[in-house]
């Protein structure tokens, strides 16, 4: 008896032994659920587009059966890019993240396009908390975004773990520069872009051990980067090849769909890198089992949330009339990609650009326009067009002005917006060498040639600062008033259109014309300009005059 006493004690303290091996080493926990992470990102508005919100809610409540732990996280530009956003500057997304129940989201460039005191306004209505570790406020008096924390630890059962919020370095110049300065134009807001990605990843890492310090067993960085290669050295996966004790980002910015990307970090170890494109085609799920084991994936999901749906539809029946209100007709497709859904309007002429930047020009009755490809955001279907097709192409709520230019400013312009325009626009699957300051233009015409480097100088907050004597854009031509095109001279003053955003709020970088004499000074809002243009110059209809690029832009 004795004997066998002894094998159970012996047994059980084996047994014993085991567990507290494997509960330290991180391996298991004897009924610990899975701890499930949701995640979006570039919503742009899209509440009932492909799963839509009500099919994230389905979703949601779908997991909820299954664990206690679930957190529902956005990685940023869900409150712009619609006409909801738009009218309501944020207000209606914000409002409908609180009704699905997000618990965190980052702040994408474009939930600052409303402005910092909105943002700040947006960020106390939410009940999600933003996050953000890397933007630095050095003003007089109090910072606007005072409300967001560098980062939140999530406590699901006994185990801890941080969420980490990362934004666009490149804020400044994809948004407006002038909501980051204070009244006498300096910066006051930035996003530790110095020394090369340097400054931006040691202060990455800082939060991180910070985070880990506090007793924190995973973390996960939910980021605002993008893969593109523009955006190096400050892309998701540059931010992971410099930084260690990370173990997964959620990413945000270039609507890139990746369902599970392994990428070392600085000593090596394996890093999961996920995104869910844009507009809700998918909704991503991270998944930390009790064994320890991190999975990232992308969900398709066919059911809706009854009660949401009703939600939202009433939410967006509240101006629908006003929006399917026809202002005009269109002989044919007015698009900013290819047929088959590449992007081209952020590297490319496109029919769509010309229009937009005819507008410009003939309502301002100025020599020269320029449009941003990254300010234009929809298609302009053929057929009627109404008030919200317009809102769409135009949703940020820009306004037009005309400045006094000279000629040699126009070919800064020029060099600066075509500094990244490569030889094929695409790759077959997706555009490359995009740049959201990309110009459409009307009035002028010019060639690229790839072949030459760009020699363009920016500052630490990618502002122009000079260019060089190589220029990669050539024969640049002005139209005359009898319709033939003359080289520009660059002594000359010419007017030149645009929005306020690039004319004086150095959109893009473009701060050499913010000083200019402004002839007309926030004009009428841009997609008002649209309107104005179809009704009060074109006679209510786009003709097919449009029906192709015009040959304004040569890429060779």
């Amino acid at each position: 008896m004795m004997k066998y006493r002894r094998r159970i004690i012996n047994a059980l303290f084996i047994m014993t032994a085991v567990f507290f091996l494997l509960c330290s080493c991180g391996i298991t926990r004897w009924g610990q659920e899975d701890i499930v992470i949701l995640y979006t990102n570039d919503v742009h508005c899209a509440v009932e587009d492909h799963i839509g919100y009500a099919g994230l809610v389905a979703y949601q409540k779908q997991m909820e059966e299954k664990t206690p732990y679930v957190t529902l996280v956005d990685c940023g530009d869900a409150i712009q890019g619609d006409v909801i956003g738009l009218l309501s500057e944020g207000e209606y997304p914000v409002q409908m993240m609180n009704r699905i129940g997000y618990d965190l989201a980052v702040p994408g460039n474009h939930e600052f396009d409303y402005g910092m005191e909105q943002l700040s306004q947006l960020i106390q209505e939410a009940e999600a908390s933003y996050l953000c570790c890397n933007v630095r406020y050095t003003g007089a008096g109090e910072s606007a975004l005072k409300e967001i924390s560098p980062y939140h630890i999530e406590k699901y059962g006994d185990v801890e773990v941080a969420f980490i919020g990362v934004c666009t370095p490149e804020n400044i110049t994809s948004s407006t520069p002038t909501y980051f300065m204070d009244e006498a134009g300096e910066f006051v807001y930035d996003f530790y872009v110095r020394e090369n990605g340097e400054e931006f990843y040691t202060q990455v890492q800082a939060t991180v051990d910070e985070c880990l310090k506090k007793g924190a067993e995973y973390v996960i960085l939910l980021t605002h980067l993008g893969v593109d290669e523009d955006s190096a050295p400050f892309r998701s996966i540059d931010l992971i090849e410099h930084t260690e004790g990370v173990n997964a980002v959620l990413d945000g910015h270039s609507h890139s769909v990746i369902p599970c990307q392994i990428v070392k970090n600085k000593s090596g170890g394996e890093v999961l890198l996920s995104s869910t494109g844009t507009e809700l085609n998918y909704i991503g799920q991270l998944t930390i089992t009790p064994s320890g084991t991190i999975t990232t994936g992308l969900i398709t999901y066919p059911d809706k949330d009854g009660e949401t749906e009703s939600y939202i539809s009433e939410v967006l029946g509240s101006f629908e009339e006003d929006m399917k209100q026809v202002v005009g007709h269109s002989e044919i497709e007015l698009s900013i990609a290819t047929g088959d859904g590449i992007r081209m309007v952020r590297n490319r002429e496109t029919n769509l650009g010309d229009f937009c930047a005819d507008a410009c020009r003939i309502v301002a009755g100025a020599d020269i326009a320029m449009v941003n490809g990254g300010g234009i955001r929809a298609n302009l279907p053929a057929g009627d067009i109404t008030y919200g097709d317009l809102l769409a192409v135009h949703p940020y709520g820009n306004t037009l002005c005309v400045a006094e230019v000279s000629g040699r400013e126009i070919l800064d312009v020029l060099e600066m917006a075509n500094r990244a325009v490569q030889a094929e626009f695409s790759d077959g699957a997706n555009a490359v060498g995009e740049n959201g300051g990309f110009l459409q233009v009307s009035g002028i015409t010019f060639t690229v040639d790839t072949s030459v480097e760009s020699t363009v100088v920016m500052d630490e907050n990618e502002m122009f600062v000079s260019c060089g004597d190589a220029r990669r854009v050539k024969d640049v031509r002005v139209l005359q008033e009898d319709g033939s095109y003359a080289p520009i001279d660059p002594d000359r003053i010419y007017t030149l259109a645009s929005q306020n955003y690039l004319l004086k709020q150095g959109g893009d970088g473009q701060r050499m014309l913010m000083d200019n004499p402004l002839i007309m000074d926030e004009g009428k809002m841009d997609y008002q300009v649209l309107i104005d243009y179809i009704v009060d110059h074109l006679g209510g209809t786009i003709g097919k005059e449009y029906a192709g690029p015009q040959g304004r832009i040569v890429v060779k």
